[in-house]
């Protein structure tokens, strides 16, 4: 080729790789989630949307002179004037509220006792001890709840038997107010081991240094669990305070197991009692998709509030 030729080649560009590549990196963990936000999609959003659709729906009659018909038509929020106005729904909702008073801070109280108890430098069987305070939780709520309520029944509780023999006369478990106390004491059986297991876990990850430095200073046992550990753990303790709240309000399987047994319970003892009835047996659906709404938004603004006020104590004490 001459010296003085010019080349008249076009030098072939490199295709836009890392474009592609930067596409597919952002790609990538969308299409590993998709699964779980389809499923979450169709088991939370999809009927929590169906229900808010429901509670502005309910039944009119059409039609004059004896021969109406009845038919689903929007009410607008009827449903939710009747919800308010429903005195055996605010009734249950006041005995859920007393239910509560006794239970959570039983169950915490307990969890947090045995918590500090195994994480006690010399006990002794800590893996048995842990075990068999955590296996009640594996027991359903409905097998648990016939399990005492056997142990309630006038008919076949030991205590009662015991009660006859000493001539204290027969113990009525289902009377009030002692029938908060039993339901409580179900939820105590269960419960206690689930948030221990929390609240001890938190307590495993707390450095050992911290404990030393406390012992070479002096401090007992006690102070150090007083003083140090329950400081630590508090995160854990508003953890599990807040599903005892959430578990509250959505009181349900205790009161109904119970229910066949004892007259005391009636049909809307709880309000999902009274929600379940609404749908089921008086065919009522608007009105029972406006009890769920109220009492998901009661269960969210609790949720909130509860945190908020933590988060404003912590931020409060860190300042």
């Amino acid at each position: 080729m001459p010296a003085n030729a010019v080349s008249t080649s076009v030098p072939v560009s490199d295709p836009p790789i890392r474009h592609r590549t930067r596409n597919r990196t952002s790609l990538t963990p969308w299409l590993f989630a998709a699964p779980a936000l389809g499923l979450f999609a169709l088991f939370l959003v999809v009927p929590i949307g169906y229900a808010i659709y429901l509670s502005f729906r309910g039944y009119r009659i059409e039609g004059g002179g004896g021969f109406g018909r009845r038919v689903e038509t929007f009410i607008g929020f009827d449903n939710y004037q009747a919800v308010f106005t429903d005195h055996e729904y605010l009734a249950g909702l006041g005995r859920v509220l007393v239910y509560g008073v006794i239970a959570i801070p039983s169950v915490l109280g307990l969890a947090l006792m045995f918590a500090l108890l195994l994480d006690t430098p010399r006990v002794r069987a800590r893996s048995f001890a842990r075990t068999a305070i955590f296996l009640p939780y594996a027991v359903p709520g409905v097998i648990a709840s016939l399990l005492w309520g056997f142990f309630y029944l006038p008919s076949t509780s030991p205590l009662n038997y015991i009660a006859e023999r000493l001539h204290t006369g027969p113990l009525d478990f289902f009377s009030y107010p002692a029938l908060y106390f039993s339901l409580a004491n179900i939820a105590l059986w269960s419960g206690v081991g689930f948030n221990m297991v929390i609240i001890y876990t938190s307590l495993r990850a707390i450095p050992t240094s911290i404990y030393e430095a406390a012992r070479i200073d002096g401090a007992s046992e006690l102070q150090i669990a007083v003083r140090i550990k329950i400081p630590l753990v508090a995160p854990a303790l508003v953890l599990t305070g807040l599903f005892s709240v959430i578990g509250t309000l959505q009181l349900y399987s205790e009161p109904a197991t119970l229910r066949p047994i004892t007259t005391t319970v009636s049909s809307t003892w709880v309000p999902l009692m009274k929600i379940y009835q609404e749908a089921f047996m008086n065919d009522n659906l608007g009105g029972a998709a406006a009890a769920s709404v109220v009492l998901a938004l009661g269960i969210l603004v609790v949720s909130l509030l509860l945190l908020r006020f933590f988060q404003h104590r912590a931020f409060g004490d860190n300042s």
